[in-house]
């Protein structure tokens, strides 16, 4: 049976230090949400106390409604994947995924039948009799999810499951991990600090920094519509320029420090207000011309500082008048690599770009999705 997870009011102190000062969150029944951020942000300090492995000093934890604080871990029908798997190095696969079942006492008959079914469920069962040490990273790591989820457990926990793994291993078992989440339907909680796999993978990310959850939100809205600077600058690259917010009757222009100016768009009407902004544009929203000398230009002037090509993409590095530099992606062009030292003009993909306040530098779009609050009961939650 799967869960709807809640953490309300969630507190957890190390002596003087607050590690999460007051956290709540609500994880789906079913769904793969993922605790994403950087190192020291709280999210394997907030794993380990949805598994009772850490003290509660504050809030509540609950699992369908029912509070867990203070239930014993062995009690809370967890499975636990860890990035070092953590299967037992003197037992045969088969033996390390029957180990829970013979610990719950279940028959013979249904401990080989349960085995053999996730054993060919992560594709090692030709691999049954085998000693870990014969076995790669990768056919290890599945060996530690069969036994996780044999055992039929209401939560599944992993906590940086793939950091071990090498490039090629990591995007091949966040597709296993994906496909089996989906295939048995059960709650994860998965920590990473890996943007890319947790964009890969997750139905839900909560972005984490000191902490604290900055946004909770799909994949798609945490990049297109980031909840602050924070966020936007954590997930994927991003250009962060100087410009200002310019009423002028019942429009609003950006304007950068240049000079160009344009129209602001998707901005929600109570922040169309004159004020100091910080505009984030990813390197494919960002847009390079080269215009004849002498041509009137439109856009921000630029200086190509270097480049490199990468196939289908090129990555340009430059320097606008202003003195920000900024990376910008785009599609190449037979023999049309545009030299260092070449005057450019940029321009804004101004569907995408996100827009700050320079202070609080709090994102005033509209679109953005945080299901971040717990939701009433008799309420529609944010986001879905």
């Amino acid at each position: 049976m799967s869960v709807n997870i809640t953490v309300k009011n969630a507190t957890k102190r190390y002596g003087q230090a607050t590690i999460i000062p007051d956290l709540s969150v609500d994880i789906r029944n079913g769904e793969l949400f993922t605790l994403l951020g950087p190192s020291g942000c709280g999210k394997t300090t907030l794993l380990r106390m949805i598994a009772g492995f850490n003290s509660i000093e504050g809030g509540d934890f609950l699992f369908n409604g029912k509070r867990i604080n203070d239930l014993d871990p062995g009690k809370r029908n967890i499975g636990m994947v860890f990035q070092n798997y953590a299967i037992f190095p003197n037992m045969s696969v088969r033996k390390n995924v029957e180990f829970g079942l013979k610990q719950r006492a279940l028959p013979k008959a249904e401990i080989a039948a349960e085995t053999d079914k996730f054993l060919k469920l992560v594709h090692v069962d030709q691999y049954a009799d085998r000693m870990p040490d014969k076995l790669s990273g990768g056919q290890q790591q599945r060996v530690a999810l069969a036994r996780a989820l044999v055992i039929k457990p209401d939560v599944l926990l992993m906590d940086e499951p793939l950091s071990n793994l090498d490039a090629k291993l990591r995007v091949e078992m966040r597709t296993v991990i994906k496909d089996i989440q989906k295939e048995v339907g059960i709650t994860t909680v998965y920590v990473t600090h890996d943007q890319e796999e947790a964009m890969a993978i997750s139905d839900r990310i909560a972005v984490m920094k000191d902490g604290v959850i900055r946004h909770c939100s799909s994949p798609q809205n945490i990049y297109q519509r980031p909840a602050d600077i924070f966020v936007a600058t954590f997930i994927g690259k991003s250009n962060l320029l100087r410009a200002q917010l310019v009423n002028e009757g019942e429009r609003t222009f950006v304007e950068f420090e240049s000079g160009y100016r344009v129209e602001a768009q998707n901005l929600r009407p109570e922040e169309c207000q004159n004020r100091k902004v910080l505009v984030s544009a990813r390197p494919e929203e960002l847009l390079v011309n080269v215009r004849p000398e002498g041509e009137v230009s439109k856009g921000m002037v630029a200086v190509i500082k270097d480049s490199v090509f990468l196939g289908y993409n090129t990555h340009y590095f430059v320097k606008l008048e202003s003195g920000e530099e900024a990376e910008i992606i785009q599609e190449s062009e037979i023999n049309a690599l545009i030299a260092p030292g070449t005057t450019v003009y940029l321009t804004l993909n101004l569907k995408k770009i996100n827009i700050f306040d320079a202070e609080t530098e709090v994102s005033l779009m509209t679109g953005i999705m945080n299901s971040t609050q717990i939701p009433r009961s008799d309420a529609t939650r944010e986001g879905e």
